[in-house]
């Protein structure tokens, strides 16, 4: 039997009005943050040619940028940088002078209440581009998670409100935890990017970030595509060591693991629409086969209803433009 005609399920669908009240998944400007690219020199304002609308700031211009992100109402902003001087251990990374470094305190220094996460890695310092210290051919674990947590410590002392490990290192959260709390910083959260892929998307992001290996690839640490179990366990492991807030990066190919780890865990948790992800809607808008700004919205908000509860996204500034305060 049908319930058909007395259940009619277009009903509520008949009317803008109606589609709003009964909307289930809302995209707010609170779930935003905008990764923004730190270089150096002065009034720098670069575009990158594969992220249309994504440009690399100096200090001061970043500044100026985040003035505009916070009177968008976007809550947060997630810095990389680009240092002009690379090194084999990334020694940049952790510089009190380093980009990252003046970035994070100029930006608290004008925009008090912006909250400045910070990406903890050694790929854009080194000059062999891997996230951590190389030996023998191979990425070390153990002499990586020191320089990692120098650095996170490093990013606190410059006034980050948070820091997020991106390196996939083994146990650099627990390192990074202690490095922290040892300085005095016990209040600095860790949002660990806890199942991170080793993915084909990430291709534009490695143009911004001068960061792409000079050899081989990152399968080695970042995690193999197809392992959903071995992600949820990454990230119990990381919740273990300490971390705050957990990421799945990208978001689009992960919909299903962002959703079990929703299921699973009562922690905040982040996805990073990634840069790929990015290119592609603009790409497609630029050839007239999509609506780039539906598609762009329709992306986040297919995040946000698979369980994040932050959105990594270089889009924050324009869908936040979109949206009701």
């Amino acid at each position: 039997m049908t319930s058909f005609p007395i259940t009619r399920m277009r009903r509520l669908r008949r009317t803008e009005t109606l589609r709003r009240m009964v909307r289930e998944t809302r995209l707010s400007r609170d779930d935003l943050v905008l990764p923004l690219f730190v270089v150096e020199g002065s009034g720098v304002r670069e575009p990158v040619a594969s992220m249309p609308g994504v440009s690399r700031f100096s200090v001061d211009t970043v500044v100026s940028e985040a003035k505009e992100v916070r009177d968008l109402g976007i809550p947060a902003v997630i810095l990389f940088g680009i240092p002009e001087a690379k090194d084999a251990r990334g020694s940049g990374a952790d510089a009190g002078d380093g980009i990252v470094q003046r970035a994070a305190e100029a930006v608290k220094s004008a925009e008090p209440d912006l909250c400045v996460v910070t990406d903890v890695c050694l790929c854009e310092y080194t000059d062999h581009g891997h996230c951590g210290i190389v030996e023998g051919g191979d990425v070390v674990n153990d002499a990586s998670v020191e320089r990692l947590a120098a650095t996170a410590l490093s990013h606190a002392r410059a006034g980050a409100d948070v820091v997020a490990p991106s390196d996939m290192m083994d146990g650099r959260v627990a390192a990074i935890r202690a490095a922290l709390d040892g300085g005095g910083f016990e209040h600095v959260p860790v949002l660990s990017y806890a199942a991170k892929f080793a993915s084909a998307y990430y291709g534009p992001f490695r143009d911004a970030a001068e960061s792409a290996p000079q050899f081989g690839d990152r399968r080695s640490y970042q995690m193999d595509p197809p392992n959903a179990r071995e992600a949820l366990r990454e990230m119990r492991l990381d919740l273990a060591e300490g971390a705050d807030a957990l990421m799945v990066k990208p978001a689009l190919p992960y919909l299903d693991l962002l959703s079990r780890a929703r299921a699973e865990f009562d922690v905040p948790l982040a996805a990073y629409q990634v840069s790929g992800e990015y290119a592609m809607i603009h790409a497609a808008a630029e050839r007239g086969w999509i609506d780039g700004e539906r598609a762009m919205e329709e992306a986040l908000v297919g995040i946000k209803r698979a369980g994040a509860d932050l959105i990594l996204t270089y889009a924050a500034k324009q869908i936040a433009a979109r949206l009701a305060p």
